[in-house]
């Protein structure tokens, strides 16, 4: 039996992230893992009180917040197991669910990372992940396979490969994550763990969705569905991503379609809108890309989104 070195990252939520060591208490059934905790800099420092409820767990504490990827990758360096399960702190396990996607990477030395099949924790029967299609580099744009669908078992023969992982919840192999990297931190949140599925492929390794296997996602606790913090990373790391991984053609449509189309497009909902902190945001986003370069870190974000 592989020991899995399950990682959670806290960022002032402490209630979700009980809720989701008691789902691993209550509900998990692989015996070997090892529980990471990552405090990324909660304003409160939680780790404490923790060390004496939960003394089973290993936690780590940022005094800052570095961001879901370093965030992630503290946790990674901690980490013992031959398998590595990612896991957002806003979800909660199943039966079954750790041993299933352990034994996947075991079966099949071909995977680099497996996701489970998602759904969402308010509405259980419906889907929110199960796979995703391979990406248009040209618009930055792909599909969630299955996303707010009623789960009747309509996808569970795509168990197999996929475009890409998903980041609230990731089973990685140790070995091919040393070949692939860390994963990267420049990204601070959002589309990180699609760039690291384009470094894990480059690797030499698949990626794949296991259906059969699920756990459930309180979607959007961490940044709320609409807020500048999402628009101007899911921005800024758009733009990010095409630049890290687009042949040099594909990055110069891409290029005119944002620049041209998507913003503009949504510049005029802003102003229609009257919501003028959008559209510095947007701005801002773009700026970011013509200022940094690919491989550079960027730790923190503008203040008045915090």
């Amino acid at each position: 039996m592989h020991l899995v070195s399950v990682i959670t990252v806290n960022y002032n939520q402490p209630e979700v992230t009980e809720a989701l060591l008691q789902s691993v208490i209550s509900k998990n059934d692989y015996q070997a893992i090892q529980m990471i905790v990552v405090d990324n800099g909660s304003d409160q420092n939680p780790v404490t009180n923790w060390k004496i409820k939960f003394p089973w767990v290993h936690f780590v504490r940022s005094e800052k917040n570095l961001g879901f990827a370093a965030g992630n990758n503290l946790g990674i360096r901690e980490a013992t197991g031959d398998y590595l399960f990612l896991i957002n702190n806003d979800t909660e396990v199943t039966p079954g669910l750790i041993g299933r996607l352990a034994n996947q990477l075991e079966q099949h030395p071909q995977i680099g990372i497996i996701s489970p099949k998602i759904k969402y924790f308010d509405t259980p029967d419906v889907i929110q992940y199960a796979g995703f299609t391979s990406m248009n580099y040209y618009s930055a744009r792909n599909e969630c396979i299955g996303q707010f669908e009623k789960d009747n078992g309509q996808y569970d023969h795509l168990t197999g490969k996929t475009g890409f992982a998903h980041g609230a919840a990731m089973m990685v192999r140790k070995c091919a994550l040393r070949k692939a990297g860390l994963m990267p931190e420049q990204f601070f949140l959002y589309y990180e763990e699609l760039d690291w599925c384009d470094h894990f492929k480059r690797a030499g390794y698949e990626i794949w969705v296991d259906t059969q296997a699920v756990i459930y996602h309180k979607e959007s606790v961490s940044t709320g569905k609409n807020s500048m913090l999402k628009t101007y990373f899911m921005n800024r790391n758009r733009m990010l991503y095409i630049r890290r991984n687009a042949p040099f053609f594909k990055q110069v449509i891409f290029y005119l379609h944002f620049l041209f189309l998507v913003t503009p497009r949504n510049l005029i909902a802003y102003l229609r809108e009257n919501n003028l902190a959008y559209v510095r945001i947007m701005f801002r986003s773009i700026w970011w890309n013509f200022t940094n370069p690919t491989s550079s870190q960027y730790l923190g974000y503008p203040t008045e989104m915090k």
